[in-house]
Formats: C-alpha cells, structure tokens, sequence
C-alpha cells in the first residue's frame, strides 16, 4: 500500500474523498477478480499524459496472467488512444483489439472509477480467453455474478458506501457463493456454500428456497443470533454475520447487486470457520488460565509481604526491621508486575502502567513523614514480557529507593525524574534527582551500600548479568545525580526473531 500510496500522492488534484474511495475499491475488489477468472489493474492518468499502473489485484480461482508485480510501471503508450475513449465513457468501455500476454490471448475490458461527478482512473479487467471456453454452471454463475460486480464500478455502486464488516474471517469467493434473486431467493449455490449449509445441519434443496428460510430454520428457540443475520441472509445490504446451528459455524458477507434502476439481487460468500472458532475459544480458555495464575500468583505474594510486615513489628530489632521491610517492599513490586499480567490477554504488561505506580509507591515507603518527594516520568517504556518487566521494575525501585534515602536525607523536599528511550529491545533509562549530589548515592561506581547492600547487587546483577547493559553515574544538571542505565531487553529480542 505504500507504493500506492504513493502513487495517489502523483495527482495533487485527488481530494481526501477521491483517495479513500480508491482505498476502499483496492480493499474489495478481490471478490470482483476471484469472481470473474481474470486479472485486474488500476490504471491512473498523470499530469504529464502518461498512464500508470496504481495497482494490481490477481484472482485466487485461476491462474494470474501476471507472475511479475506491474505496479508503478507505465502502460505502454500504444494503449493510450484506447485509454483516452474509456476515460471518457460513462459505463463498461470494450476493446475490439485482442492482446497477448505470454502465450495467452486476452480481452481487456475497462471500467470507469467515477466519484463525485469526475472519472479518477480505470479498472482494467484482463481476461484470458480460454478461461471462457466449455464452462458449466459454476463457471457461468460465477462469471456472471463478477461481471454485475464489475458494471456496478463506473454507476459509483461499488465499492459500497458504508459497509458493516466486523468478521475477523471473511469469507472468500473459493469458501462458497450463493446467487439470490432481488426476493432473497437462492438462483444457484456452489458445492462449497452447500457443504457450508450440511455442516450446519441443512439437509433441504437450497435451490428456489430463501435463504432466510434455510438459515432460521437452523436456529431453535431462544437461539441468540446477531442482528444483522438477517440482512446477509436476504441479501439486501452489504454486511457480515456469522450463523452459528449445529455446533458448528458459518461466516458470511452480503454483496448486493444493483443495475441502474436498482437492486436486483445479491452475492453471499459463505466460510467454514467451525475450527477457527473452537481455536478462539480454546486460546480464550489458555488466556483466562495464564489471568488466573498471575491474580493467584499476585494473591500469595502480598500474603508473604503481609507476612513480612507482621514479623517485622514482632522483632525489637530497628536493623531486622529495616531488612524486613526491605524484603516487603520487593515482593510488593513482584506483585505489582503479576497484577499487570493479571489483567491482560497475554504475556505482555503495559510497563509504563505498572512502573508508575511501583516507583510513587516506593517513593512514599522511603520518605520519611515530614518529606515531600514528588516523581515525574518522560518518555515510553512500551510493553514489555514478563521475564523483562519483573527485573527491571526491582532494578528501577532499587535506585528510585537510593535516590530517597541517600540524595534527600536530612532534606523536606525534592523532585526525581525517570527518563525512557526505548529503540526496539534497547533502553535507555536515566534516574535523575535534586538531591545532595552524586558523592551522598554513588560509592566506587555503584549504589551506596546500607544495611546488606542486597540493593546494589540486585541492581549490578540485573543490568550486567541478565541484561547486558551497564550503569553509570554522573553529577545531576540540578546538582544531584543522575544513574544512567543501558540495557538490552531479553524476552523482547527473542520474540522478535
């Protein structure tokens, strides 16, 4: 779409309107190719005369007449007399010339893209000829039915205004195709569509039913269904839906069919998505499972913190109580993580999210109670594996905590800054204070040690062991200090490759 895009951008004459009903006719016009047997191209007219190919669509029924990728080019300017009279015309333009395209002979057929009054380029449809010889009713129900697709172009009738797609499997023409009359009743049904309709539990001729018998007569009573089923089944607007009977499922999209005094009946594409369903429902069940586990996870967790807290004011020793709380604060953090994974579909966590609320809580545990410390966050964490999130969440607290105890001790007020910059699985983050300058945190390269000093080593073997990065501190622009940390983030690195 990029190359299209950019081919749009040629013809600074095209409103916004122009480029989306363009957008939209490249999005929906592989049903027209797949219907048709043959090959399609949109061709723009330059500012300069020249005729180029914007884009190409190849059917999946038949093979393509085109292996090679034509978009950009230009059409030769033998073509451009031909182009020229179809520019002008107001319906299907015809050539009377046949063409060969490698060792096929083919007939080019051409279809005004007209919107808002003006003809904005043409749909060329390539049909190589021996795709129309000694066709049966498939073919020519198939044939036929892309040909109304295809006049409905120049009229401004396809692609549809306003069309209500929410499947997330859209039934394609090789999944099966029903033909209805303008009263909804099923003209023809492919041996796919049939077979569709059998593993829903239909065993009636669909042939000179209507459809929107043959689907409720699936449903019993008190079977939901959604509200615009019926409209698919009739044919009468162009929606999806999906028929659910049997245990088993059908998607289904609606094309109605319109000439110039109105509709006249409708295509509906049929698919079996019977496994994709049972697939959604077992990855819905695994999601649920992995949600449980972490809530559970989260759960034991503050009951060991809970636990912790409770030893901690058994104990008459101030040095136990300050490692004890320490120990609590964490396996709070640990928690705080698993509530993140708790509450999303995968085993991604919204970092910035997690780490916001971790960091103003560690704050609030270290300051003491005439202490007035705020945080500020800039930039984006992005989200982040669990087996990165919960390391680097202790390593940021760790130094978050330092930065209090250290860098405002003896102070009433202060300000931290935490700087991100990620660049794919790198990050770069910055913990940045206002506090009494680097020699009252920093000591030989790394945090200043209290009490075990566990918090140095969680830092130190985190970034350099587990993430093959490094830290360094400097002096504050504010006077403080600032701990830069570089790091390659492990999980995000394996799931990109």
């Amino acid at each position: 779409m990029a190359v299209f895009t950019q081919i749009l951008a040629m013809r600074p004459d095209f409103t916004d309107a122009d480029r989306e009903w363009l957008h939209q006719l490249v999005t929906d016009w592989q049903v027209i190719a797949d219907l048709s047997f043959a090959d399609l191209l949109l061709i723009l007219p330059m500012p300069d005369g020249r005729y180029v190919v914007a884009d190409q669509c190849r059917p999946s029924t038949v093979m393509t007449l085109r292996s090679e990728d034509v978009v950009g080019k230009e059409v030769d300017r033998e073509l451009s007399g031909e182009l020229d009279a179809a520019m002008h015309a107001t319906s299907i333009f015809r050539s009377t010339v046949m063409r060969s395209i490698g060792k096929s002979t083919v007939c080019n057929v051409y279809a005004p893209v007209r919107h808002e009054g003006k003809t904005l380029g043409l749909v060329v449809r390539e049909t190589n000829m021996a795709t129309r010889e000694s066709n049966g009713r498939y073919e020519s129900e198939s044939i036929n039915a892309g040909k109304q697709l295809y006049e409905m172009i120049p009229r401004g009738q396809f692609p549809y205004h306003d069309p209500v797609m929410n499947q997330r499997h859209n039934a394609r023409v090789a999944d099966g195709f029903i033909i209805l009359t303008v009263d909804g009743i099923v003209r023809y049904a492919s041996p796919n569509a049939v077979s569709c309709f059998r593993r829903l539990g239909s065993l009636t001729t669909m042939q000179g039913q209507y459809l929107s018998e043959v689907g409720t007569q699936l449903l019993h009573t008190n079977d939901t269904f959604p509200e615009s089923l019926p409209l698919v089944l009739s044919g009468k607007a162009a929606v999806d839906s999906e028929l659910e009977a049997n245990r088993s499922a059908v998607s289904m999209r609606s094309l109605p069919l319109y000439d110039s005094n109105g509709r006249t009946g409708a295509i509906v594409l049929c698919r079996d998505v019977t496994e994709l369903r049972r697939r959604d429902v077992e990855l819905q069940t695994k999601d649920a499972t992995i949600s449980e586990i972490h809530h559970r996870v989260k759960n034991n967790l503050q009951s060991i913190s809970a636990l912790l807290r409770l030893q901690a004011r058994k104990t008459q020793s101030q040095e136990v109580k300050k490692e004890l709380a320490e120990a609590q604060r964490r396996v709070q953090t640990i928690a705080m993580v698993h509530e993140g994974l708790s509450q999303t579909a995968d085993e991604m966590v919204d970092f910035d999210k997690v780490i916001s609320k971790l960091l103003k809580m560690s704050v609030d545990l270290a300051t003491m109670s005439d202490q007035h410390i705020d945080i500020a966050f800039d930039g984006s964490f992005g989200l982040m594996p669990a087996q990165d999130a919960t390391p680097l969440s202790l390593v940021l607290t760790e130094l978050v905590t330092n930065a209090v105890e250290h860098g405002f001790e003896g102070r009433q007020q202060g300000h931290i800054l935490i700087s991100a910059k990620r660049t794919g699985t790198h990050l770069d983050v910055a913990v940045e204070d206002d506090g009494s300058g680097i020699e009252a945190e920093e000591e030989h390269g790394m945090a200043k040690s209290s009490g075990s000093g566990l918090g140095t080593q969680i830092i130190n073997t985190f970034v350099t062991n587990d993430f093959a990065g490094s830290v360094h501190w400097e002096p504050g622009e504010q006077g403080g200090t600032k701990v830069i940390a570089s790091i390659n983030l492990r999980a995000a690195q394996a799931e990109q490759n």
